[in-house]
């Protein structure tokens, strides 16, 4: 049986899955510029880059709620796609 969608058709919450991950990789740099200069015995960045390194934190729930609202939408699509689903 062929499948109705395309391969290359988005899913809801695709978007926000990449974008949490992008933000994820982006606060996992900014760690490792803030660790760095602990381990090399330099002078240590302001506390404001310390808030940077949370972007991996925000990126995780961003992607999250990504995926929860993949999960929700292929849920809806099954339950409409039921048989006896009359709704």
């Amino acid at each position: 049986m062929r499948d109705k969608t395309q391969a290359n058709s988005a899913a809801p919450g695709d978007r926000l899955i990449r974008a949490g991950a992008v933000v994820f990789f982006l606060g996992a740099v900014a760690t490792l510029v803030t660790v760095a200069p602990l381990f090399l015995g330099a002078k240590p960045f302001p506390t404001y880059m310390f808030g940077l390194s949370m972007l991996m934190a925000v990126g995780f729930l961003i992607a999250g709620a990504g995926v929860l609202r993949s999960v929700t939408a292929g849920r809806r699509q099954a339950r409409g796609a039921a048989p006896g689903a009359s709704r």
